[in-house]
């Protein structure tokens, strides 16, 4: 009887682009200027990314594009997100009994990103020429390739 071992870091490869984005545009006007600059057709994901932080379930958007002609899977997800901590009131103080909001992050060492645009490929792309081409859109402040290997929570971004 033969044993097969299967290595963790079969499944560690990254095989992705991640490009950070600084906008304060909502997730829904983003996808639509992407669309016109990049000629793809980001839509709306039903399924959202689930995250528990501190007990607490908090939800990611995404806008899905699968290009099956060039072999490539875009998606634009969501960083930010706030969520509403539990409150330990206190019978002598009034003033306390306000819901406390707090924003977390998908990717926490990269908590001042507002959206990351992950693109799944097969083959070598211009990494550069999308790059440029976002930074055309008048509303996004930055645009920068991330390194995905070096993100400690990149598990996140498993989907």
């Amino acid at each position: 009887m033969a044993i097969h071992k299967i290595q963790l870091e079969d499944f560690d490869q990254v095989d992705y682009n991640l490009v950070a984005i600084h906008t304060t545009l909502e997730d829904y006007r983003l996808a639509f200027k992407i669309n016109q600059n990049l000629t793809i057709s980001l839509s709306k994901n039903q399924c959202e990314i689930p995250i528990e932080i501190n007990k607490k379930k908090a939800s990611f958007s995404r806008f899905t594009f699968d290009d099956e002609e060039k072999m490539m899977l875009w998606n634009l997800i969501q960083n930010k997100q706030e969520i509403e901590l539990p409150v330990q009131t206190n019978a002598a103080n009034l003033f306390d009994s306000s819901p406390l909001m707090t924003q977390i992050a998908l990717v926490s060492e990269l908590k001042k990103v507002d959206y990351f645009l992950k693109i799944e490929h097969d083959k070598q792309i211009k990494i550069k020429d999308i790059i440029s081409k976002l930074n055309k859109i008048d509303s996004i402040s930055t645009v920068y390739e991330v390194d995905a290997n070096e993100i400690k929570s990149k598990n996140n971004l498993i989907f």
